[in-house]
């Protein structure tokens, strides 16, 4: 039996639909497959219910029977940390609750799959980051990785050398057109000289990156007042107009594929966003309409303005979730990826690693 361990230097970069088109991979190879997250980190509230949907769907894609607090032993909320502050919480008791999951799962399978977690640091104040997890079952480790700038090879180094022996391999996912000559020709080759393997990089595909204007509007329940407007626009990013028309300006001429947020009664930033080529969308809070000239002028260009009434900090939290969150988590997405992995990256020796 093979076990692989699927995490990432970051959240939002594709470890879930990863992890899941590997395990369909293997179960149309005629492999028995099993998947489990030890920590469910995406919660429905603060004191402790999970809505992770990670396993759920990873249970649905893979026809697996296992009872869900199996597939996700430890709900890691806020209230879950607060008892551990408190002492409350025996990490060897977490562990073992860890590895006996993993040991009922794993029972006659031929691969199992671990999803791990957003960031190699969670779990620390219990031992059971990622690293500590790979060691306990024995896994081979796939270390998830964007690279916006040849700067990020600090942060996929230091990754790689926290992880150690168990690293299968790095593997860079949503990679730009532009850098994927200087990460191929210069980084990966300099990473293959320190001692890291790395099993490829997959392009940056708009099916797999952020969400359609349409599906934000349809997760924070908002009003579209420019219903014509191009709402099947994909952003990746939001940028807050808090300051006056020109900085805004300056700022928003220097993102791209973005929300821009702000205050429904600023319609000097709102004016400034629509100078801006990198802003796709405009979301105003307060429950504020613009004034029609901005109306206007969106509907001409096609910017999609929309509407909720919360204010501007808990629509920042909540478009960051969304967002967070992207599009990975249907089968068409999952499916999606598989083609990228199967036309990019050696599946097989990511699969094989751990052997």
């Amino acid at each position: 039996m093979n076990t692989v361990l699927v995490t990432s230097t970051d959240d939002g970069i594709g470890k879930t639909a990863i992890a899941l088109a590997l395990a369909r991979t293997a179960q149309d190879q005629g492999k028995t497959v099993g998947y489990m997250k030890p920590k469910g980190t995406r919660l429905q509230s603060a004191v402790g219910k999970t809505r992770d949907e990670d396993p759920m769907l990873a249970r649905e894609l893979l026809g697996l029977d296992a009872e869900m607090h199996e597939m996700e032993p430890i709900v890691y909320s806020p209230t879950f940390v607060q008892e551990v502050v408190r002492g409350r919480e025996d990490p060897d008791e977490l562990r073992e609750r860890v590895v006996d999951s993993f040991q009922d799962l794993s029972a006659d399978t031929d691969l199992m799959i671990v999803e791990g977690s957003d960031d190699l640091s969670t779990g620390s104040m219990v031992d059971l980051t990622d690293v500590d997890i790979a060691e306990a079952i024995d896994a081979s480790v796939v270390l998830v990785s964007e690279f916006d700038a040849v700067g990020d090879t600090d942060d996929v180094l230091a990754s790689a050398e926290r992880i150690g022996d168990n690293l299968g391999g790095v593997l860079f996912n949503g990679v730009a057109d532009a850098q994927m000559d200087v990460l191929t020709d210069d980084v990966l080759p300099f990473l293959e000289g320190r001692g890291v393997p790395v099993f490829g990089a997959l392009p940056n595909v708009k099916e797999l990156s952020g969400v359609t204007i349409r599906e934000l509007a349809d997760s924070l329940g908002c009003d579209v007042l420019t219903p014509e407007a191009g709402l099947d626009a994909h952003v990746e990013r939001f940028t807050v107009g808090a300051m006056g028309g020109n900085s805004a300006l300056t700022q928003f001429r220097r993102t791209r594929d973005a929300v821009m947020i702000t205050g429904g009664d600023r319609s000097e930033v709102q004016a400034a966003a629509l100078e801006a080529s990198g802003i796709e969308a405009m979301l105003l809070t307060g429950g504020f309409r613009p004034p029609s000239a901005v109306l206007g002028k969106a509907a001409d260009a096609g910017v999609p303005i929309l509407l909720v009434q919360s204010d501007t900090r808990t629509t920042i939290d909540r478009v960051e979730e969304v967002l967070r969150s992207g599009r990975t988590r249907s089968e068409a997405t999952v499916e999606r990826m598989r083609e990228l992995l199967d036309g990019g990256v050696d599946v097989e020796s990511i699969l094989d690693a751990g052997e």
